[in-house]
């Protein structure tokens, strides 16, 4: 698979379309106090609980099914990325999450949540794009958008090479994996890439039908149990 190949699933993400060295540290949920109904942020893009300020720089622990795997995130890389991702951590957005496109040597990428009602609400719930400062080195996380200006929403890939040639295209790094990076590596990548360069997950399907058509068809995908912030 070529380089360009390898490129335009990213590019067009929805044209169909966490942290360091304390490993012993606790996390916490801040989801606990919010309504997480119909009624709550999750189903409210402009909800308050999702305005918060990220702290300046902060870590998130990911427990998945391959293992668990440590971010550090440095909210000055990308401002209003990190403010999104850490709000969205703090409600739970990505536990459950699958892990829909690993492509080795190139990519892990994961963010499409898997309540189809709650993925319609945020498929298109953009925020503004932020200027690259950091390059995608190995380990690093960056949200996924297509070619359009300020298309970034929840989807997040881990650059599994140095993907330098994203640079210039507008993907802005925000944090890197810390500790286990091994992890990440072994995350299941036996379905390939998704249309049209392979015959993995479809997003359309996915945006359908969440993970329900995931753990039918795709069974063997690594998902995440759950993303905290480590106090």
């Amino acid at each position: 698979m070529n380089r360009k190949q390898n490129l335009l699933p990213i590019l067009m993400v929805f044209a169909l379309a966490i942290t360091g060295c304390g490993g012993d540290g606790e996390s916490h949920d801040g989801a606990e106090s919010v309504d997480m109904g119909k009624d709550g942020p999750l189903f409210n893009p402009d909800h308050e609980e999702l305005k918060k300020q990220a702290p300046d720089k902060f870590q998130v622990k990911f427990e998945t099914t391959a293992g668990e795997f440590m971010m550090d995130i440095s909210r000055d890389l990308a401002p209003h990325g990190v403010d999104r991702f850490y709000n969205l951590i703090r409600l739970g957005f990505y536990n459950e999450c699958r892990f829909f496109r690993v492509v080795p040597g190139f990519v892990a990428q994961f963010g499409m949540n898997g309540d189809p009602e709650v993925q319609a609400i945020w498929s298109n719930a953009n925020m503004p794009d932020d200027p690259v400062k950091e390059s995608n080195k190995p380990g690093y996380i960056t949200y996924a958008k297509t070619n359009a200006p300020n298309s970034r929403s929840t989807q997040l890939f881990i650059n599994l090479r140095d993907n330098a040639q994203l640079d210039g295209l507008g993907f802005a790094p925000f944090g890197r994996v810390s500790v286990g990076m091994e992890v990440v590596s072994k995350l299941y990548a036996g379905y390939g890439d998704g249309p049209p360069s392979g015959s993995g997950p479809n997003q359309g399907q996915i945006m359908a039908e969440g993970n329900a058509y995931l753990s039918t068809k795709f069974e063997k995908l690594d998902y995440i149990k759950k993303a905290s912030i480590v106090e």
